[in-house]
């Protein structure tokens, strides 16, 4: 599906000098960035380069376009990728009524093909709006080859061609983001034109950052708790590890009850809020003994 832009009202910001003040800015706005990831995000940036993001579900890929956005106080423009997207959804439409009614008006003579009758779709308005957008392409591996045949022309030279009118390109860059949850391989053309990075679930150390940021209202060792047995949670056999945004889920369900220190039935209560597959949760119910280990036990 196509989304509607997001308009961000902060006006302009100046580039970051370097990659630790966009990390620090990034934290500003609340995402946590490592090392590896601040870095390919400044390097996109200054290059003028589209930047690839591959990983995991919940990981904070698309979260990253937005907090971008935030930082350099510029427009999101979001496509979401899907199987049989095309122009039509992803670059310009035509108004078809209007275009009608013109024909009608002008006897048949009317040039319907022109500016005044083209719809923008998310890469069009990108494009025009250049650098004063983070252009969004999430999802890229849910799309078909065609697809990301089509992309090649805007990734390289972040210009398209309109047949009926010709080729527009952009005036300067906008900065892209594409992610993958690599469902399946991207082809190298469109790999060789990115820079990339593979994002990681983060350590307890990070998430805990991270839930400082977003849900300060929970308590620091209750935190810690969660963003452990989370890591434990990883580290099992699961279809769908989760993500920040599960971990955010359960420290926050988990503090809404009154609960101060996790322990196993805790665990088992609320499970609900952090595995969201039957077979992941029947695994995490049967290693819960070991996610969230017995605190008051002690020797026989």
């Amino acid at each position: 599906m196509t989304t509607v832009p997001e308009h961000h009202g902060s006006p302009a910001q100046a580039r970051p000098a370097d990659a630790g003040e966009l990390r620090d800015a990034l934290r500003g706005v609340g995402y946590v960035a490592g090392d590896d990831l601040a870095m390919a995000a400044f390097l996109a940036l200054r290059l003028g380069r589209p930047l690839l993001l591959e990983g995991e579900n919940g990981v904070g890929k698309t979260e990253i376009a937005r907090a971008l956005a935030d930082v350099l106080g510029r427009e999101l423009v979001r496509l979401q990728a899907y199987e049989g997207i095309d122009a039509s959804q992803a670059l310009y439409d035509w108004h078809y009524p209007a275009q009608l009614l013109a024909v009608r008006e002008g006897a048949g003579h009317a040039d319907v093909f022109t500016e005044e009758f083209l719809l923008e779709r998310p890469l069009l308005r990108a494009l025009r709006a250049g650098s004063g957008a983070v252009l969004l392409i999430d999802e890229l591996d849910r799309a078909d080859d065609e697809f990301e045949a089509f992309l090649l022309e805007l990734l390289s030279d972040f210009a398209v061609t309109i047949p009926e009118i010709g080729r527009v390109s952009a005036a300067e860059p906008p900065l892209v983001v594409l992610t993958s949850n690599r469902t399946r391989e991207l082809h190298n053309a469109v790999r060789r034109r990115c820079l990339y990075s593979w994002v990681e679930h983060p350590g307890p150390e990070r998430e805990r950052e991270i839930l400082a940021l977003r849900a300060p209202e929970v308590p620091e060792q209750l935190a810690r708790e969660v963003c452990e047995a989370v890591a434990r949670v990883r580290g099992l056999e699961l279809s769908h590890r989760p993500g920040v945004g599960e971990a955010l889920d359960w420290a926050g369900a988990l503090h809404m009850l009154g609960v101060t220190t996790l322990d196993a039935d805790v665990a088992r209560a609320t499970l609900s809020t952090m595995t969201k597959d039957v077979d992941d949760q029947r695994a995490v119910l049967d290693a819960v003994e070991t996610i969230v280990p017995d605190r008051d036990s002690g020797p026989a």
